[in-house]
């Protein structure tokens, strides 16, 4: 059986968008693994239900389902251990973890509120109704109001990223001299923005900036070639 992973598309089916996607297709591409991607929007839950999940990265692989973009990685490394490792060890593997939940609470967390409207503008309108609906609510405010102060926002962001801009003083990628699943979850939260937003969240002469251009290039150019904003 061919591998199959879900991915979240709004209008456009070519242009996947989820941060955790992300971090999974650039995990596949490590593992030189190919998948077929499956389109999937906010509203079609009934399409993974019975995969016994209710949100995307679902990875089907042979006889194994599995979601999340964690639980993915993990199940790459352990069954295709002849492949690059993700984690280059149990040390990796352990501190990637750590670096997992830095990625949700002040990446994503944090690109979040400045990109909220724009996400809406991608969606199709029953999905625009349920994610306006339920962002709202999780904000108690309308999206546009949320994004409204990004360009002041943005400055806060930018000074979060700290411990990792120094990290890439001293060395090319969060994995070290190559890149690894460390690499992967941040760089989810920043092609996710690019491929949604034409918002400018990082400087150009910043390292991250040149961190992220180098994340665009792998893999023979799998990230920038998807469809996005130059920014």
């Amino acid at each position: 059986m061919a591998r199959q992973l879900f991915e979240l598309v709004g209008t456009d089916e070519d242009r996947p968008f989820s941060p955790y996607c992300w971090r999974t297709r650039m995990a596949l591409a490590h593992k030189q693994l190919g998948a077929e991607s499956i389109p999937w929007r906010f509203t079609e839950r009934e399409a993974i239900a019975q995969h016994k999940s209710e949100k995307v990265p679902v990875l089907i692989d042979g006889e194994h389902t599995v979601s999340d973009s964690w639980a993915i990685a993990n199940h790459l490394e352990d069954s295709y251990p002849d492949r690059p490792s993700l984690f280059g060890g149990d040390g990796g593997r352990a501190m990637g973890r750590m670096l997992n939940w830095w990625g949700d609470t002040v990446v994503i967390a944090g690109i979040f509120p400045m990109i909220v409207a724009d996400i809406h503008a991608h969606l199709r309108p029953v999905d625009q109704a349920y994610f306006r609906e339920s962002r709202e609510a999780r904000f108690g405010k309308t999206l546009e109001e949320v994004a409204a102060d990004r360009d002041a926002r943005v400055t806060g962001f930018r000074k979060s990223l700290d411990p990792m801009r120094l990290t890439l003083k001293t060395q090319p990628f969060l994995g070290g001299n190559a890149a690894n699943y460390a690499d992967y979850i941040v760089f989810g939260g920043f092609q996710w923005a690019r491929a949604i937003s034409p918002f400018q969240l990082l400087a150009p002469d910043d390292a991250i900036y040149a961190w992220r251009e180098k994340m665009l290039d792998a893999f023979d150019g799998m990230a920038r070639r998807a469809p996005g904003y130059a920014v």
